[in-house]
């Protein structure tokens, strides 16, 4: 049987999560990547169970868990610095099987691309064209055309795959607030729980890097496109320079030029994730607010998810017709989800903000904790796993 070739559009980590698991089933692995370089800057990652569980699949877990440091504790904090809730990570890995880790962004890329062979891996391509012909897909780039059996669009929240064949689903909508990230220099004690803190319209949250760095976001509500006069590093000191400790001394171990920001949108729920011999994954087919930490945790599922399907038959079309059926629910459920805990910590309106605040902190962590399990609970197609939850999933 003729090697089969795949083509992916984007290497962030979806892609390049996919074009392992296909290269490592026999396919001849092409990844184009628009940009100059295939990199990350600037911010961390919360890789949860499910995505530990992907990653080991890909024969990966090990290596970005040595590149990670593990939140044991954390929880949601008050705008007065009282905790609302806590989490006790070392009963998630319990009920999970994996630990929360925290690395950042370039070590997981790192990782990924160092799965595969350098010939493939094709930065600088922007893509242009994207037809069928009948035989194989046909996608026009900067480097020229690439000819195969399948395409995969993971190129982000405003896909080019998924303008090209999905000309009428709706665009990106806008969240409602801004996230700015960030991370600090190493600290000679660095705080040692991550936290959320959550503030009237506004949200900041920290968890620990390896090597005495923090990972640090913050939230605002703002309309769509706001501008500052001021530097996003003056901004920052200004709407929680006074917030409870440890946010001050983070924000002064920040580099004032290390501040990314970023207005948040997610995906109006699309009809279906493929298209013929085309499959979309990650942001380009259901890109979420980040509250619930999954939208690389989401990628990576449907990653091997994908490489699943097309193992069961040689058929492309109807393998990516299962992998829309396994994945499109899932993930879109999990996109509704984020967007709800969004709205709930992004709260301005104080009666609204203190009852949020008395629920929170009137919740056990054990029905925190059984609540995740929807998300948190996915195994790989064909691997049966039991939690502690008491079942299989």
């Amino acid at each position: 049987m003729p090697q089969r070739a795949a083509t992916i559009v984007g290497g962030g980590i979806g892609g390049l999560a996919a074009a392992v698991a296909l290269h490592r089933r026999g396919w001849h692995v092409e990844v184009l990547e628009r940009a100059p370089e295939f990199t990350e800057i600037g911010a961390g990652i919360s890789l949860w169970p499910n995505a530990l569980r992907a990653l080991e699949v890909l024969g990966l877990a090990g290596a970005v868990r040595a590149l990670g440091a593990v939140e044991t504790t954390g929880g949601v904090r008050d705008r007065r610095g009282r905790w609302l809730s806590r989490t006790d990570n070392t009963e998630l890995a319990r009920r999970f099987g994996h630990p929360l880790v925290v690395l950042h962004r370039a070590d997981l890329l790192r990782v990924l691309t160092g799965a595969l062979p350098a010939g493939g891996l094709r930065s600088g391509s922007e893509v242009s064209a994207l037809r069928d012909d009948g035989h194989r897909v046909v996608v026009g780039h900067q480097r020229g055309e690439s000819r195969s059996d399948l395409v995969v669009g993971a190129d982000g929240l405003r896909s080019a795959v998924r303008r090209a064949l999905w000309p009428d689903a709706a665009g990106p909508r806008y969240a409602g607030y801004t996230a700015w990230r960030m991370v600090t220099e190493p600290l000679a004690e660095p705080p040692c729980e991550g936290a959320a803190t959550w503030g009237r319209g506004a949200r900041f949250g920290y968890t620990a890097l390896p090597g005495g760095r923090m990972y640090c976001f913050a939230t605002a509500s703002l309309p769509e496109g706001t501008v500052f006069g001021s530097s996003e590093y003056a901004e920052l000191l200004r709407r929680f320079g006074s917030w409870p400790d440890p946010v001050p001394a983070l924000l002064a171990a920040v580099p004032a030029d290390a501040v990314l920001r970023h207005d948040l949108y997610d995906l109006p729920p699309l009809p279906s994730f493929v298209r013929g011999r085309v499959a979309l994954l990650g942001d380009a087919a259901h890109a979420m607010t980040p509250n619930l930490g999954q939208g690389a945790c989401q990628a990576l599922e449907d990653a091997v998810t994908l490489a699943h399907c097309l193992d069961a038959t040689s058929d492309v079309a109807a393998a990516l017709r299962s992998y829309d059926v396994l994945r499109r629910p899932r993930t879109q459920a999990v996109t509704r989800r984020s967007a709800r805990l969004g709205a709930v910590g992004q709260l301005s309106w104080p009666p609204a903000v203190l009852l949020r605040d008395a629920a929170a902190r009137l919740t056990p962590t054990r029905v925190t904790l059984r609540s995740m399990t929807p998300v948190l609970g996915w195994t790989a197609p064909g691997a049966r796993v039991r939690t502690t939850e008491g079942g299989s999933h």
